[in-house]
């Protein structure tokens, strides 16, 4: 069953009709709709190609929240092989919102490491909807830790509304345990190639995503703040969500013209959601195409490039 969000309500009475029209034609054989049906699945692909040709910020941050988009997981047992899972911060315990584990792209060993959201209620419970706790910024610091003493590359996905803010997350250092993960990607002497594939989050999508090459996918958004949030503090009022959206230039397109992430990956017509095997193909290719491009250079020339790319963030037009 489609999920359909709320700016495509138009595309789901057109393709709602012409399901209708089918179920129809199925349960009488002597009934020929297909020619009314193929027109209305023609309409519904014109209609989709100009809503998604035309999204909004708020627009783009619904599509990087669709339940049906790939998550970590997915990626993970779609593009790697020989996934072998890595469990626990070695402190207090295994954080569920975020997976890790060595494995090969392309034949190429890596460490992976990536939130998960679940897609399911219990799944989603379990993943705690993609909000990592301190232990989970832990885990990924022992994880990164372990790719650079081995020289693998590090390949992070991200996909998280921001780390748990919960009264347990700050009793166990939450804003340390992200302070040290971030300052981790910059200390790595190994490729780290991030890709933003639903959601980036404040400080608990940086503390995965401080890397030489920072991807994004065409519908994710990537952000200090969720909308909401944003307009909550400064209108007090978070029903101007669209407004802030607006204003905090979230969307990929955006940040790649302000100079925060390097490349942006492009997603099907329709979202991720209408072509899940499609996006993921287009990331693995985009993956494997920096890791051939990084994996020559010196460890001190990728702490160097890293550095640099995040000293001069800022210079280049932020402000504009």
């Amino acid at each position: 069953m489609t999920n359909y969000l709320e700016f495509e309500k138009p595309l789901a009475e057109i393709e709602g009709k012409a399901e209708e029209l089918r179920a129809m034609a199925r349960a009488n054989e002597e009934m020929d709709v297909e020619k009314e049906a193929a027109a209305l699945d023609t309409k519904a692909a014109t209609l989709l190609s100009d809503l998604y040709g035309k999204l909004t910020p708020w627009q783009k941050t619904q599509v990087a929240r669709h339940p049906d988009r790939p998550h970590a997981k997915d990626y993970i047992e779609a593009l790697f092989t020989e996934y072998t899972p890595l469990a626990g911060d070695r402190n207090f315990a295994d954080d569920h919102a975020v997976l890790g584990g060595l494995a090969r792209l392309a034949d190429i060993p890596v460490m992976v490491i990536g939130h998960e959201k679940g897609h399911d209620t219990k799944s989603r419970i379990e993943r705690n909807f993609g909000m990592a706790r301190p232990e989970g910024y832990r885990k990924a610091i022992r994880l990164m830790d372990l790719a650079d003493r081995f020289g693998l590359p590090v390949i992070s996905l991200v996909d998280t509304p921001g780390a748990y803010p919960g009264k347990g997350a700050e009793e166990r250092g939450q804003s340390e345990a992200i302070a040290r993960s971030t300052e981790k990607c910059l200390q790595l002497g190994v490729p780290l190639i991030s890709v933003i594939i639903g959601e980036g989050g404040s400080g608990g999508a940086v503390a995965f995503a401080t890397g030489n090459t920072v991807m994004m996918l065409e519908h994710s958004i990537y952000s200090v703040i969720s909308p909401e949030g944003c307009a909550s503090i400064l209108w007090k009022d978070a029903e101007r969500m669209r407004e802030a959206a607006e204003a905090l230039r979230l969307t990929a397109q955006d940040l790649k013209t302000l100079g925060v992430i390097d490349r942006i990956i492009d997603e099907p017509v329709g979202g991720a959601q209408r072509g899940r095997r499609q996006t993921i193909d287009a990331v693995g290719k985009a993956l494997e195409a920096e890791l051939k491009s990084l994996s020559p250079k010196k460890p001190q020339a990728l702490k160097q490039q890293r550095r640099k790319k995040y000293l001069e963030m800022g210079s280049n037009g932020l402000a504009a």
